[in-house]
C-alpha cells in the first residue's frame, strides 16, 4: 500500500516550468553517422497520465527519451515543454525546468547513504540543506525506503535500488518523469508493487509519466495511452486495448502474424 505523500515546504526553491501541461516531440529525427535511429517521430505526453513507450530492441526508445531529457540533441525536429522550444538546453536545464528521468543502469551514488542520494539531488536543484533533508525524508517515507535511509545505496537489494532511482527523480515534484525499464529483472510480485507505485505518481505528484517497459503486463496495466516504435518510426499510438489489437504492432512488436 503506497502511503499518501505530503511534500514539505521549500521556500526559495524555483522549480521552473512545473506548471507545464505537455512534453512533446515534434517531427524528431536523430542520425548517428548517417544512420537514422529516430525518423520523423512526434508524440505528446500530458500531465496527469501514464504514457507507455514500447517497441522491439533497437526501436529507438532510449534515444527518444534521451532527446526528451536533454541527453541527446536531435538532428532535426524539436522538443517542446509547456509550449516553449527547448533548443540548446542541457540535461541539467531540463531537470531544473521539471523534466526528470531514471536510467536502466540506476546511476546511484553507491558509496553514499540512501538519504544522501535523495538529499544531494534536491540540493542540486536549489533546495537548502535543511529543506533537502526534509524533502528526502518525506520521499523515502512515501516510496517505502525510510527504514533503509542510513544504508549505503550500494548495499540495497536490486529492486530497492530501482525504487531509490525513482525517489531521486521525483524529489521536488517535477512536471514529468521518464522511467526507463523500471520493471527489468523484477519478479511478478515486485512488478505488482511497481505498478501500484507508478500508477499513483500522476495523482500524487501532479506529474506526467512516460514509461519505457518491455513487461507488457506492466505497461498495458497502467498506461492510459501507448506509443509504439519500430525501426525508429512510429507504427501506432492508442489505448492499451487498441494497441493490443493493432495489426502492425502484432506483426512487428509481438512477432505474430497479423
Amino acid at each position: 500500500m503506497i502511503e499518501p505523500y505530503v511534500e514539505p515546504a521549500a521556500p526559495g526553491v524555483d522549480r521552473g516550468l512545473t506548471n507545464a501541461s505537455e512534453l512533446a516531440a515534434d517531427k524528431l529525427v536523430v542520425r548517428f553517422q548517417g544512420l537514422a535511429a529516430i525518423s520523423d517521430v512526434s508524440l505528446k505526453v500530458q500531465r496527469h497520465e501514464v504514457f507507455g513507450l514500447i517497441g522491439p530492441n533497437g526501436a529507438g526508445k532510449t534515444t527518444l527519451v534521451n532527446c526528451l531529457t536533454g541527453f541527446q540533441r536531435p538532428t532535426e525536429g524539436r522538443i517542446i515543454l509547456g509550449g516553449g522550444d527547448t533548443a540548446g538546453w542541457s540535461a541539467s536545464r531540463f531537470r531544473e525546468q521539471g523534466v526528470a528521468r531514471t536510467f536502466q543502469a540506476g546511476r546511484l551514488f553507491k558509496d553514499m547513504t540512501v538519504m544522501e542520494n535523495v538529499e544531494v539531488t534536491a540540493a542540486g536543484l536549489g533546495a537548502s540543506l535543511r529543506s533537502a533533508r526534509k524533502h528526502a525524508k518525506a520521499m523515502l517515507g512515501w516510496i517505502g525506503l525510510a527504514d533503509k535511509a542510513a544504508l549505503h545505496a550500494g548495499a540495497l537489494a536490486y529492486t530497492d535500488q530501482r525504487r531509490l532511482g525513482i525517489a531521486r527523480a521525483l524529489v521536488l515534484s517535477p512536471a514529468f518523469i521518464l522511467l526507463d525499464e523500471p520493471a527489468a529483472g523484477m519478479s511478478d510480485a515486485e512488478c505488482e508493487d511497481l505498478m501500484e507505485l507508478v500508477a499513483s505518481i500522476p495523482r500524487t505528484f501532479t506529474c506526467g509519466v512516460l514509461l519505457i517497459e518491455h513487461n507488457m503486463r506492466v505497461v498495458m496495466g497502467i498506461s492510459q495511452r501507448i506509443h509504439v516504435l519500430d525501426g525508429g518510426r512510429t507504427i501506432a499510438e492508442g489505448t492499451p486495448d487498441e494497441i493490443q489489437r493493432h495489426e502492425a504492432v502484432l506483426a512487428a512488436y509481438l512477432g505474430m502474424e497479423a
